[in-house]
């Protein structure tokens, strides 16, 4: 039997934010009699809404965003507008969890031996995966009522224990528990996407191919992009099978994603064109093309600084595509900035550009550090109104190589130093890689260098090579 009871009365009260709650009843009634709750309005605290249906179709005609729950009979049957295309059937699978969405890429609940009497609800959920939803049963059914929950229902009623009271408190419990489920369900899939955008970006950056080169390496890599692992900088080494060691880094202009999937394609590409035996002016305008051809946009440019370093490793071919020249520090000597003055325009600029080919000495024992503009950018002074700059940052590094740093530590107090200076993480990514040689070690190694392993970077705390140092 349905309840009758009077009409709702408004009581002044907290509200939900749109003044009430609302609440859809969902209940056949062949006699006619209205579906109403005894005083629910009193008992809840607030004005309640009540909406009635005597089917599925009119249940789905009055189910908008703004009703909060539904109370639906168990007992209601799938005739009447319950059965139709695309309406689930009683072996319908659906999820477990509490959320009333099914996962379609798990495996389906088992079929229960009462699933033909939770048809209506198995509907209900499908059509209203937002909504807390109340099963009432119309016996003291326990087993089906625990039944309903597992399924996807909130909580259940048994009608000869329903009562103002009782309905109030559960729809607020319901309504609750569907809010907690829902955060719960969204923050389990932002881990989930969280650490596979982890391992996926983690796996994008570079491994050095350094084997047998002889030459140290250290990089320090921090993306602009808040809990991010990859920005629009890259870099890469490797050595080609006549022993000449080439390394890259380049610059995507901005910071978003787009950005980083750009940088990586470049960095791939730079790699594979390497390998094959480009160098120089012929490498750079194939990856001019390769940039026309991925970018989102044509206003979208990327600078880039290579250099390739002779099999003896005492002296190398500079390339600069509008991007900060290297800089070397010689042994005994203090660091200054590669010869800039024959660059080329970064790449996606013009379109017929070129880039000459410097040939640089560097020596017997130097060190080559490459870095992006995110480290010169940093500001400095009083009230942050001047940047760091080129100038700035030899400056720094030749103190920090006075205090007899190199290598790793080199790298990390240099990061850190702009930082400082900065008053606080800088906005732009930052990409520093620093390559040496030192006959002395050379000969302890026994002619080569340790097998190579990437940088890391863990937003807020970057990681780098661990290598003995310069």
């Amino acid at each position: 039997m349905p309840v009758p009871v009077p009409q709702q009365r408004s009581v002044p009260a907290a509200e939900t934010s749109h003044g009430g709650l609302t609440l859809l009843v969902i209940e056949d009634d062949p006699a006619g009699t209205t579906i109403t709750v005894p005083e629910l309005s009193a008992a809840a605290g607030t004005r309640v809404r009540i909406r009635t249906a005597r089917n599925l179709t009119e249940a789905a005609r009055l189910l908008t965003d703004d009703v909060d729950c539904i109370l639906l009979d168990l007992a209601l049957p799938l005739t009447g507008g319950g059965t139709g295309p695309g309406t689930p059937t009683a072996d319908a699978g659906t999820s477990g969890t509490g959320t009333g969405t099914a996962d379609s890429g798990s495996l389906p609940e088992p079929v229960s031996e009462r699933a033909g009497e939770l048809a209506a609800l198995t509907h209900v959920l499908g059509i209203a995966p937002q909504h807390a939803v109340l099963a009432l049963t119309a016996q003291d059914d326990t087993e089906l009522a625990a039944e309903a929950v597992r399924v996807g229902a909130q909580d259940y009623l048994f009608r000869g224990e329903l009562d103002a009271r009782v309905l109030s408190r559960a729809i607020r419990y319901a309504v609750e528990r569907k809010r907690a489920d829902t955060a719960q369900h969204q923050l389990t899939e932002s881990r989930l996407r969280a650490q596979e955008n982890a391992r996926l970006e983690r796996g994008l950056l570079p491994t050095p191919l350094l084997d047998g080169s002889g030459l140290s390496f250290a990089a320090r890599y921090r993306p602009g992009r808040s809990r991010a692992l990859l920005g629009g900088d890259f870099y890469d080494v490797v050595r080609t099978p006549d022993g000449t060691v080439h390394a890259m880094i380049g610059d995507v202009c901005g910071h978003g994603p787009d950005e980083a999937a750009l940088g990586v394609e470049l960095r791939i590409a730079w790699r594979a064109l390497t390998l094959a035996g480009l160098c120089g002016d012929e490498l750079l305008s194939t990856l001019q093309q390769v940039l026309e051809h991925e970018r989102q946009s044509e206003e979208i440019f990327a600078t880039l600084c290579t250099v390739d370093i002779a099999p003896d490793g005492r002296r190398a071919g500079l390339c600069l595509a509008g991007h900060p020249a290297p800089l070397l520090a010689r042994h005994g000597l203090p660091a200054r900035l590669l010869p800039y003055q024959d660059g080329g325009p970064a790449l996606g600029l013009l379109p017929r550009a070129r880039w000459p080919r410097r040939q640089v000495e560097l020596g017997g024992a130097w060190s080559l550090m490459m870095y992006t503009d995110g480290l010169i950018e940093g500001r400095v002074g009083t009230g942050g109104s001047e940047r760091l700059g080129q100038d700035g940052m030899v400056a720094m590094v030749n103190s920090r190589l006075e205090q007899g740093l190199a290598g790793e530590e080199l790298l990390e107090a240099a990061v850190a130093e702009v930082r400082e200076l900065n008053g606080g993480e800088l906005t732009d990514d930052v990409a520093v890689l620093l390559l040496g040689r030192d006959p002395e070690r050379i000969r302890r190694w026994g002619g080569s260098a340790p097998r190579s392993h990437p940088a890391s970077s863990v937003a807020g705390r970057p990681l780098g090579v661990q290598r003995p140092p310069l």
